[in-house]
């Protein structure tokens, strides 16, 4: 028999396989996950999850798809949580520092406690990444926010009520539109498919098997 550990899920207590994650020890235990459960590897961020262990009185923060469970794990998930997102129309939307004080003028309000980065799930400098956003430094804030996944676990630690993934959004944004290199084949290639260049060998890719798919897969040309 494989070795078992005591969680708690939602106050209650069960008795599952210690080499489970959070995830698949709550449906072992008889959930079934409707919402909060995405692609289960960890990039979506829908699986945000807060979790203590029996005597220690630290609150931990994780995915639920990627975190094993620990005996006396006491675990409740946060499926949804209500970040600010704020309209705009990237077209016209300022590339100055002034945006963020436009948008997200509580970024200013930071008190540098750090409990964004301390939360993260997936170990990004948030903290570092809002500093670069206050002062518009959008190229840095888009490159130390790369791998966000938007849980929103940052922010639901944040005594300043900063929506952590929403700025970062609006920084990559700004980044790819305005201040990274055109990339001209990539627009080339854009308008060939706007064309309908590749609509006769999208109909055929269309209408072959899944063998047929993998062997296309397998044998296609690499660009060095």
């Amino acid at each position: 028999m494989e070795n078992n550990v005591n969680i708690y899920l939602f106050g209650k207590l069960y008795s599952v396989p210690s080499s489970l994650t959070i995830m698949k020890a709550m449906e072992y235990a008889g959930y079934q996950l409707v919402r909060g459960c995405g692609c289960r590897n960890g990039f979506c961020g829908a699986c945000a999850t807060i979790y203590r262990i029996a005597g220690d009185p630290e609150l931990k923060t994780c995915l639920a798809c990627q975190t094993q469970v620990q005996e006396n794990m006491y675990i409740a998930t946060l499926p949804f949580f209500p970040l600010v997102k704020q309209i705009y129309d990237i077209n016209t939307v300022s590339t100055t520092q002034a945006v963020m004080m436009q948008l997200y003028p509580e970024i200013y309000s930071c008190v540098g406690c750090n409990a964004c980065t301390k939360a993260c799930t997936q170990k990004l400098n948030v903290m570092q990444y809002i500093a670069f956003a206050q002062r518009g430094e959008f190229d840095k804030c888009a490159d130390e926010s790369f791998d966000c996944v938007m849980c929103g676990v940052c922010s639901s630690r944040c005594p300043a009520g900063i929506s952590h993934p929403q700025v970062a959004m609006l920084a990559r944004r700004i980044n790819g539109k305005y201040l990274q290199p055109k990339t001209e084949h990539l627009e080339n290639r854009v308008k060939e498919i706007h064309n309908g260049d590749f609509k006769e060998f999208l109909d055929t890719l269309m209408a072959e098997s899944n063998d047929q798919l993998k062997e296309r897969y397998n044998n296609r040309d690499i660009e060095k």
